[in-house]
């Protein structure tokens, strides 16, 4: 730490430079008030004892000037004077910035005292600036990690909403978009659908051309109803197995059915192979499907139930079509 000493006689400054002797801190001297604002401004100053009485400018002025920078407003000043300490001189130097006075000539036991104290103060506000320092990055460091956190979870629940195999939302991320959507629709008395779609003969596919075909073809048609589909407030989700359903809001019964027909067409443009079929050697899909405007008191399966029955409706009616209830 540093002590800056002011004072325009240079056995004043080493009669205190005598008297503050220690390795804990370093003296720094001025002959003047410019050169001790200049010393001020080219080194961190814990302390500065500045005598009053000076040529040209007093302590008081230097006081004054120190108080007006942001960078030296903040250092103690303790003024040293010969003066009696009148309650004109006193109240004028704690008016200029002075936190006390020393009296000339000093009693070293109190220069010692007075300086100690403050340099402890400016010990414990280092201290406090490097912990709230410490404190800030730690701050800083919680809140990228935070940050993380949160994006990882992001994945992880981005993760936990997709099926493992084709990449589309699965069967719980359904249940909650259904809910929402169901009850989005019943507050503003819109129509909504659902598509109920089931590849045709899949098992005796898996059985013709392996598992590895099989998962190779359910990818396929995953990813060609996605892109028929092309609205993004539409949602597809793997049912189950072969099954697909399809979340269509704000969509009437005419709209579904030609999305589900077109999905037809593009399953069966497809050419997967299929010859285990008896609807066609090429791998098909049937769909059923359901518009409704949602009522107070009915539950959001209602819908997909009737899109089911449609479904087995398609089935029941020779597959590879589109049957709506």
């Amino acid at each position: 730490m540093n002590i800056l000493l002011v004072d325009d006689r240079k056995e004043n400054i080493l009669t205190l430079e005598s008297l503050l002797d220690n390795p804990d801190f370093s003296i720094k001297k001025a002959e003047s008030g410019q050169e001790a604002l200049e010393m001020l401004l080219d080194n961190e100053i814990a302390l500065v004892l500045l005598d009053v009485q000076m040529p040209g400018m007093d302590g008081y002025e230097t006081a004054e000037l120190m108080r007006s920078s942001s960078r030296t407003r903040h250092i103690p000043i303790i003024f040293v004077t010969a003066n009696s300490l009148e309650n004109d001189h006193i109240f004028k130097g704690y008016d200029a910035g002075a936190v006390d006075y020393l009296t000339k000539p000093i009693e070293p036991m109190v220069l010692k005292c007075k300086v100690g104290i403050f340099l402890e103060i400016h010990r414990q506000k280092i201290e406090l600036e490097h912990k709230t320092y410490e404190l800030n990055a730690k701050i800083v460091e919680l809140e990228e990690l935070q940050q993380q956190l949160e994006e990882k979870n992001k994945q992880l629940k981005a993760i936990s909403n997709l099926d493992g195999l084709t990449g589309i939302s699965n069967r719980r991320y359904f249940n909650e978009i259904l809910d929402k959507e169901w009850f989005r629709n019943l507050r503003d008395r819109k129509k909504m659908s659902i598509l109920m779609m089931d590849i045709d003969h899949f098992k005796s596919f898996n059985d013709t051309y392996g598992h590895t075909a099989g998962d190779d073809a359910l990818k396929n048609v995953a990813e060609t109803i996605s892109q028929t589909l092309k609205r993004r407030s539409d949602t597809l989700s793997r049912y189950g197995g072969e099954e697909f359903v399809a979340i269509l809001p704000d969509t009437d019964k005419k709209g579904a059915i030609d999305l589900a027909e077109r999905i037809i067409l593009a399953i069966t443009g497809l050419g997967i192979r299929n010859e285990s079929s008896p609807v066609k050697n090429a791998l098909t899909l049937s769909i059923g499907v359901s518009t409704m405007i949602p009522e107070k008191g009915q539950l959001p399966m209602t819908i997909v139930s009737k899109a089911d029955d449609a479904l087995y409706m398609a089935k029941g009616n020779g597959r590879n079509r589109v049957e709506y209830l």
